[in-house]
């Protein structure tokens, strides 16, 4: 499993949100560097961010996540079709679970495990 993992969770319809595309960012001097991509499962997860062999360095980071053609792919509205979470990596050692609550209108995330 990748050292930063993330789930999204459709709480209007209670459902996992699966299919929707996301990328990971690492902060690098002035600007991003993309360091993976996945898809959501059938379970709303992404556990294959970084590659195995891929180190977690401390710094900024952050998770873009394609919510608008996903929901327009439903026929749902989408207030917020971009989604982007930033957060800081201070101990590398560790597994950051960056969950996403989406509803059409709003969202919230919090630090997992």
């Amino acid at each position: 499993m990748s050292a930063i993992t993330t789930h999204v969770l459709d709480t209007a319809s209670g459902c996992p949100g699966a299919g929707i595309d996301v990328v990971l960012e690492q902060h690098d001097g002035e600007a991003w560097r993309a360091r993976g991509r996945g898809r959501t499962n059938d379970d709303g997860r992404v556990t294959d961010l970084l590659a195995d062999d891929e180190q977690l360095e401390a710094g900024g980071w952050r998770l873009r996540f394609a919510l608008g053609a996903w929901a327009a792919a439903q026929n749902r509205p989408c207030f917020h079709p971009r989604v982007t979470i930033e957060f800081d990596v201070v101990d590398a050692t560790q597994h950051y679970h960056v969950p996403l609550l989406w509803s059409p209108f709003g969202y919230s995330t919090y630090r997992g495990s």
